[in-house]
């Protein structure tokens, strides 16, 4: 079991997100996952880089691998996710794996094309995964569904096609994934929740498959820091997902979590200021097999958490 740092275009401008990977690195981490994000989801985290550009950058900072979240069908078509995935893969062979999901309103609505139901948001994302890996194998790619490409064929390709992974929140959409996608990243901060997302996606087909869990914390020298860092940018990410996939604007984000108590934030973000139970509560993970750990810092306080965990963490997990 790996760890890798969260890199979060949402609160930190992309210059900073470069230092902050060189940073994890230096200390320990061995792997980047990126975020990517039209929108923030409230005006307090402030940033929305473009993921795409930074990775160039940041992987050339670097030499640890990278994982990144992206959503093919709307915002990205899937001949253009091929292609970057292609270039980024032959520029840094066998460092790369994108993620694959179906994505949220703030961020995919800007085309102004209607936002599907979950289910539809599904069946793109199948077609998408099939067209991508069809374009990343050689292939001449026509097709035409919930999305449509016409004579696409990539001739830069990487040496090593990497592998699709597919991001899944609920045991539904992981059971699915478990069937098509090459393995599986999802969230939480509770061992037994993790624990049910991942033995659906092994139902599903996932068996062997590997398996990416991102953790939400927030780590500061008290308590009351931590809590308090966590309250101010993460509010508005503990709503329930199917909010979380069909809010529209920032605005509503804010407005959703108006009555969002301290106390409901630290029930989904573990809010940590004794490195001794920091290791004790990422062990608490190890049962569930995951091949990488993505540990998100969710407050402000980076450079603290980085040097931190990798002076007096890292070393022990």
């Amino acid at each position: 079991m790996t760890v890798g740092y969260q890199a979060s275009h949402e609160q930190f401008a992309p210059s900073e997100l470069v230092k902050y990977a060189v940073a994890a690195e230096k200390a320990g981490f061995k792997a980047i996952h990126s975020s990517d994000h039209f929108h923030p989801w409230s005006v307090r985290q402030g940033n929305s880089g473009f993921a795409w550009v930074w990775l160039g950058a940041a992987m050339q900072a670097t030499s640890i691998p990278f994982s990144a979240i992206c959503v093919p069908g709307q915002r990205y078509h899937p001949a253009i996710v091929a292609q970057a995935i292609a270039t980024l893969s032959e520029l840094f062979p066998g460092r790369f794996i994108p993620e694959l999901g179906s994505g949220e309103a703030i961020n995919e609505k800007i085309t102004g094309e209607p936002w599907p139901l979950k289910a539809e948001r599904n069946q793109r994302l199948a077609e998408s995964a099939e067209i991508i890996k069809k374009l990343l194998e050689g292939e001449e790619v026509t097709h035409k569904g919930f999305v449509t490409v016409h004579e696409a064929k990539l001739y830069t390709r990487p040496a090593e096609i990497p592998p699709l992974f597919c991001a899944a929140i609920s045991e539904q959409t992981a059971e699915w994934a478990g069937s098509w996608a090459d393995g599986l990243i999802t969230v939480g901060s509770d061992a037994a929740v993790a624990e049910k997302v991942i033995k659906a996606f092994i139902k599903g087909g996932g068996e062997g498959k590997p398996v990416y869990l991102k953790l939400d914390l927030s780590y500061a020298k008290t308590n009351a820091e931590a809590m308090d860092g966590a309250f101010e940018q993460w509010r508005t990410n503990i709503l329930p997902s199917n909010l979380l996939g069909d809010l529209r604007k920032v605005e509503h984000f804010e407005a959703a979590a108006t009555f969002v108590r301290p106390e409901d934030v630290a029930e989904k973000v573990k809010i940590l200021s004794d490195l001794e139970e920091c290791k004790d509560w990422l062990q608490s993970f190890a049962s569930l097999n995951a091949n990488r750990l993505v540990l998100h810092n969710v407050n402000r306080f980076q450079m603290q958490f980085i040097e931190d965990f990798g002076d007096k963490v890292l070393p022990f997990v």
